[in-house]
């Protein structure tokens, strides 16, 4: 997910003319030989008219709706024009989807509820169990392994995952401009790699 992150920081905030990539996703996420992550399809993507600013409002048009469905944000389903805020809430979606298992579509998802709810009331007691799916708890031979590899600990494992849920909820918030800065998200997510591995 740095690699991600890092790779759409360079999208936003360092090409001459800012690109908005508009349909970020699993799919969209190819794994090269070394299990390395490239962000690909680029259909639906946009330049940004005003490099200046990141605010919606001076963004180019954009006609239809942008993105896929569970990983598009709400501003792009009422017509608001394209921004870094939806790339970032498209990889808010993402990074929990990976560490929970869950797709955003999942049937469980229905009457209010969404990924991002689902997470957001879980932290920070229930961090095991919303990614239990990954094998990630005290005493399954994932975490046995990297204990002995890496002299991680349960907790330390815990504590990660809880910072990487919050960046995940910081991402995908309703308010577009709430939303994390994705050169802090990379920032954050390298810090967190570094605490991990030591």
């Amino acid at each position: 997910m740095l690699l991600l992150a890092s790779a759409l920081d360079y999208l936003h905030n360092h090409c001459e003319t800012p690109i908005i990539h508009c349909d970020l996703k699993p799919s969209n996420v190819l794994l090269d030989g070394d299990l390395t992550g490239h962000v690909s399809d680029f259909g639906l993507s946009r330049f940004l008219t005003e490099p200046t600013s990141n605010v919606p409002e001076s963004q180019s048009s954009s006609i239809g709706i942008r993105g896929s469905v569970g990983y598009a944000t709400l501003e792009y389903g009422m017509g608001s024009e394209v921004s870094v805020y939806g790339d970032v809430y498209s990889f808010g979606i993402l990074l929990l989807e990976m560490f929970t298992g869950k797709r955003p579509t999942d049937h469980m998802f229905s009457d209010g509820l969404n990924l991002h709810n689902y997470v957001k009331t879980a932290l920070p007691e229930c961090v095991s169990e919303i990614s239990k799916s990954l094998g990630l708890q005290e005493g399954t031979a994932s975490v046995v392994e990297a204990h002995r590899q890496l002299s991680v600990t349960p907790q330390k494992i815990e504590e990660c995952l809880t910072l990487i849920f919050g960046i995940g909820i910081a991402c995908s918030t309703d308010s577009p401009t709430n939303r994390k800065d994705i050169s802090n998200v990379a920032a954050e997510l390298k810090s967190i790699r570094k605490n991990l591995l030591g």
